[in-house]
């Protein structure tokens, strides 16, 4: 990934919970500071894993109509599983953050970190959320991904690192050893630990 963004002025920013610790290393390793990206899986009624679409801080919704249209959602159904996605992503913006400010992007390349691609509905909606802001460059970096959705995310963004292309798939959490839930307190300390490099906050302000 050095080669993608050498020289450039880089933020990375990490999809809570899971890509947090993913994002810290790698943040930690290039030298360069640490933020979230708040983005929300819309799960299906009674199938949660099964994404319906995604929403992203900045007010960004994605939604995979093909599937709505062929599960036959309600739109109600649709707009109540938004309403209650949106608080807690609200929440968790405030919890996360509290006193810090979130890392500006316009003009910066942004290293965008998830624990890894299935449905990418949540990455999605994090990389679209961002144009808007101004990011100059949006690299989708993962440990792991389903090949297809991998490849379909070079024509969203403008580099894609997946480390690891498996096939077949399945789900992210069978290729690894421990993927146990992250909680809010571990999301807090990584950004703690990252706001405190030295280079970091150099990276941080320019």
């Amino acid at each position: 990934m050095a080669p993608l963004i050498a020289g450039s002025d880089a933020v990375v920013l990490a999809l809570p919970r899971g890509g947090v610790p993913v994002g810290y290393e790698i943040a930690r390793v290039l030298h360069f500071p640490l933020d979230v990206f708040l983005a929300r899986k819309l799960g299906m009624p009674g199938d949660e894993e099964l994404a319906i679409g995604a929403i992203a801080t900045g007010g960004v919704r994605v939604l995979n109509q093909d599937l709505i249209d062929y599960l036959r959602v309600p739109q109600e159904l649709v707009e109540e599983v938004t309403t209650r996605e949106q608080r807690e992503l609200q929440r968790r913006e405030r919890l996360y953050r509290e006193e810090r400010r979130a890392i500006p992007v316009r003009g910066r390349t942004v290293v965008l970190v998830d624990d890894g691609l299935a449905t990418g509905a949540s990455m999605l909606a994090a990389s679209r959320a961002l144009r808007p802001q101004g990011a100059a460059r949006i690299i989708v970096a993962v440990p792991v991904a389903a090949r297809q959705t991998c490849d379909d995310f070079r024509k969203e963004v403008d580099a894609v690192v997946c480390a690891a292309t498996p096939h077949p798939f399945g789900a992210v959490g069978i290729w690894y050893e421990d993927f146990g839930q992250v909680s809010d307190d571990e999301v807090r300390k990584y950004l703690e630990m990252a706001a405190q490099r030295p280079m970091a906050k150099l990276a941080e302000h320019g």
